[in-house]
């Protein structure tokens, strides 16, 4: 099931420029995770897809080989441009902050030793699973409108935790199995 937006509410961007400068401002920001950023870009401020295709898009995002992240953008430069959408998306997911993550792991070889950085990367790492923590929160409003219902997709969230959290099995056989039932589920609830 789809939740698509009426086309007058949703945007576009503007240019291949647009999706490759989003992406790079995007990346930028992403110090410990991007995924907060790209929803809060994406869908408020953006508006290029809403809450419930962004979730979509994330799942599928999620599956693929590769960071989430990258194969978001990509979809989402691929949906709008195609092939150059996709291409710009990549170069604006990697190319400025390629360049800053080489500065900085040159002064962290110079300064990684300082007792003042030590504690702030430790800071930096609460902050980015607050970030995380936040952004799950906020995304489960969604749930209400997926075609499993509420119970079961908080029924599947927890076995998930369960499973990686206390049991520490593995996520390459976790997400596939879940993920099989979640379709199924899904597939019986919707039909063909």
């Amino acid at each position: 099931m789809s939740h698509r937006m009426p086309q007058s509410e949703l945007n576009r961007p503007n240019s291949v420029a647009d999706i490759y400068l989003s992406f790079t401002v995007l990346a930028l920001q992403g110090f410990g995770g991007v995924l907060a950023f790209i929803e809060r870009e994406m869908v408020e401020r953006k508006k290029w897809l809403t809450r419930e295709e962004f979730i979509e898009e994330w799942a599928v995002a999620r599956t693929m080989p590769g960071p989430p992240a990258l194969n978001l953008s990509i979809m989402i430069g691929a949906h709008h441009f195609g092939l150059r959408g996709a291409l710009a998306a990549v170069f604006g997911m990697l190319s400025l902050p390629s360049l800053l993550i080489l500065l900085l792991a040159m002064a962290y070889g110079r300064f990684g030793n300082n007792p003042q950085v030590i504690e702030a990367l430790h800071g930096m790492g609460a902050v980015a699973a607050g970030l995380i923590i936040a952004t799950g929160i906020k995304l489960s409003t969604a749930l209400k409108k997926n075609a499993m219902g509420l119970r079961v997709c908080i029924s599947i969230a927890v076995a998930g935790f369960t499973c990686l959290a206390l049991l520490h099995l593995n996520v390459m056989f976790v997400l596939p199995v879940l993920g099989v039932i979640g379709c199924v589920i899904a597939y019986r609830k919707v039909g063909p």
